[in-house]
């Protein structure tokens, strides 16, 4: 098949990518390189065995999805592509919502107008809020976000499934990713935001090649069993192949699937930090802050409907996690 990977270049997309072309797909990607670089490309070719096309472009641009329509026989669309960082979309909520939502519209006007309509939708457990209770379960209610970010996944995942109800020849997959960390085995590919970074393992990196004097933990006092929170980390290598197996799940079904996609297991911040030390041989400086208004102790999937309907489990643990993040930034030479 050939796939339109939006946002192809970035953390997620390029690993997804690399498991696309490995499996024989052909991989067309459309990336603005906001938070994403151009040498990527080469580097998704290098483990995928083969070239993918690219675009440099936005999502917005209907007359460029157009072009990239009219120009490849797209098969399915796997959306990653939109601004993802928490706190800048409390800060900038008319871009949050511009670009994810405007963004998704038009995507999905494009492939409407082109008769593609199979869609795998890069979601986020931030949809189950905070009034659900663990292990989220795919048929909770979606809760209230507390943020801008959260409440684009709210409403695109709205979105869709509106539109399958309206138009019931769609194929869509909603993907609720817990907390993807990691990298590629071969050091080629790993996490390595633009600006600041505001995920957790992204932040332990800073501290490990000093560009950050201490990691801060926010929060002690959980009821949990170090007092710090629990949240459900996977590996992002373990969550690209969940894509390729959304990809079967919606060949020729019509409908709205919705699947979490994470290890059903929980593990503190402070494990997670112990194993990174553990991997790397080096100790992090620490520190500690009350924890932040909205922080919930527990945060973790049941995945068992991934399992039984996808066929898909996570197979690599914490210690593959942190083992991969550190040989990448030692291959990338940021150690």
């Amino acid at each position: 098949m050939t796939i339109l990977v939006t946002g192809g270049a970035g953390y997620i997309g390029s690993h997804t990518c690399v498991e696309l072309l490995r499996a024989g797909h052909s991989a067309v990607i459309l990336d603005n390189l906001y938070n994403s670089r151009r040498e990527t490309i080469g580097k998704i070719a290098a483990l995928g065995g083969s070239e993918p096309i690219f675009y440099q472009g936005d999502m917005r641009d209907r007359a460029l999805l157009d072009e990239i329509f009219a120009a490849h026989k797209i098969d399915a669309v796997i959306h990653f592509a939109g601004l993802k960082a928490v706190p800048e979309s409390v800060w900038k909520p008319l871009e949050y919502y511009g670009t994810n939502l405007g963004g998704t519209v038009t995507l999905c006007e494009a492939m409407r107008a082109a008769g593609c309509k199979t869609l795998v939708f890069s979601s986020s457990a931030t949809v189950y809020g905070s009034e659900n209770k663990v292990p989220f379960c795919e048929d909770m209610p979606t809760g209230k976000s507390t943020n801008p970010y959260g409440s684009t996944k709210i409403i695109i995942e709205q979105i869709l499934q509106d539109l399958y109800h309206a138009e019931n020849d769609w194929n869509i997959c909603l993907l609720r990713y817990f907390n993807p960390v990691g990298a590629h085995e071969s050091g080629l590919l790993g996490d390595d935001p633009a600006g600041i970074p505001y995920n957790v393992m992204p932040i332990i990196c800073n501290v490990a090649r000093g560009k950050q004097e201490q990691f801060l933990i926010t929060g002690t006092d959980f009821d949990t069993p170090d007092g710090t929170a629990i949240r459900d980390y996977i590996h992002v290598v373990d969550l690209a192949k969940g894509h390729l197996k959304a990809l079967d799940y919606t060949a020729g079904r019509a409908g709205v699937g919705i699947f979490n996609l994470g290890t059903g297991r929980g593990m503190s911040v402070l494990e997670l930090v112990q194993a990174f030390e553990q991997a790397s041989g080096r100790a992090l400086p620490k520190s500690y802050a009350p924890r932040r208004p909205g922080d919930v102790a527990y945060c973790y999937a049941d995945v068992s409907k991934a399992e039984r309907e996808l066929g898909w489990k996570a197979e690599l643990g914490s210690a593959e996690m942190c083992r991969d993040v550190w040989n990448y930034l030692q291959k990338q030479g940021q150690i």
